[in-house]
């Protein structure tokens, strides 16, 4: 699959990210390579493999699940956002 203009744009519009018109030829040929890179990897015979399969020896390390009270980390993700108010980000409205 190639990513064309028209995929770009409503990729961009979907994200809500705004591409800059000079980078988005680069972008279209970075995600054209990506979905070709998944495509060779839907051609692999996964039939012998259990559905937990794991490369780590003795499964997936655990860690202590606490929350980050650093102040900066938060105000620091909601700079970057569009459109957010109170700590909370503003989406558009999708139900009635």
């Amino acid at each position: 699959m190639t990513i064309d203009n028209t995929v770009l744009e409503k990729l961009e519009k979907l994200s809500m990210l705004k591409i800059e018109d000079d980078k988005k030829e680069e972008l279209a040929g970075q995600l054209t390579e990506i979905l070709a890179y998944v495509e060779n990897l839907r051609e692999l015979n996964t039939e012998h493999l259990d559905a937990a399969f794991s490369t780590l020896a003795g499964g997936t390390p655990m860690r202590e699940d606490t929350p980050n009270t650093n102040p900066e980390v938060s105000q620091s993700i909601f700079s970057h956002a569009p459109n957010a108010a109170d700590d909370f980000f503003i989406v558009p409205k999708i139900i009635e």
